[in-house]
């Protein structure tokens, strides 16, 4: 299988516009469009029935001490940890793209509440549910897409793994909400073939990515 962008294109800069913030000259940090990606996949096997998509970044800190924090540096050898993006199931095996924006578009404080996709389609719980909670403004239940939004202090530009699934059947049995950890036990043996597509993401003026 093949998954491509016309957003980015593989181990590239995730444009700002994809992002849940962009850079702020004072504020460090600033909402942004929050525009999934466009998406497209082919070459998926015979007797595919559906697909899942998934959107983590490998590399969220696993200590919160210096996240985001004036005159510190979160290390570069920090041991990191995943954080969720995106969960999509249940995708038709007719829908072979989404276009940027089809499916999210702004930031939506204490999460989306309309949740737009392909019909069918399900999506589940990211990990901006646990990072806002207690926050009185931000806190609720994120599902959907919600973008790149790394410590503004990180050393190290964070990575987005796209993954398209194909699986042998038309529908996953999940719990409403859902999570990653749902997910991956539902399809579990049900996975006939896979692509990534790899975006990078920084907030932090003083990483580079070429």
């Amino acid at each position: 299988m093949q998954l491509t962008s016309e957003s980015f294109t593989d181990n590239t800069a995730i444009p700002g516009r994809c992002a849940f913030a962009v850079p702020h000259p004072d504020t460090h940090v600033q909402f942004a469009d929050n525009r999934n990606p466009h998406l497209s996949w082919s070459g998926a096997p015979e007797g595919t029935q559906s697909f899942v998509l998934l959107c983590i970044d490998p590399d969220a800190p696993t200590q919160p001490d210096d996240v985001n924090q004036e005159g510190r540096t979160v290390p570069a050898d920090l041991p990191r940890t995943r954080f969720v993006h995106w969960l999509m199931a249940n995708i038709p095996a007719t829908v072979t793209s989404l276009s940027e924006g089809a499916c999210s578009q702004g930031v939506s404080p204490r999460g989306k509440t309309d949740l737009v996709g392909p019909d069918g389609a399900r999506q589940g719980v990211n990990d901006y549910s646990s990072w806002f909670e207690g926050d009185a403004d931000m806190g609720g239940t994120y599902r959907g897409y919600d973008g790149p939004c790394p410590p503004w202090n990180d050393a190290i530009a964070h990575r987005y793994v796209f993954t398209i699934q194909a699986l042998d059947v038309s529908e996953l049995s999940l719990p409403d909400p859902f999570t990653v950890d749902d997910l991956e036990q539902a399809m579990a043996g049900h996975v006939l073939a896979s692509a990534d597509l790899t975006g990078l993401y920084s907030l932090n003026p003083d990483v580079r990515i070429d």
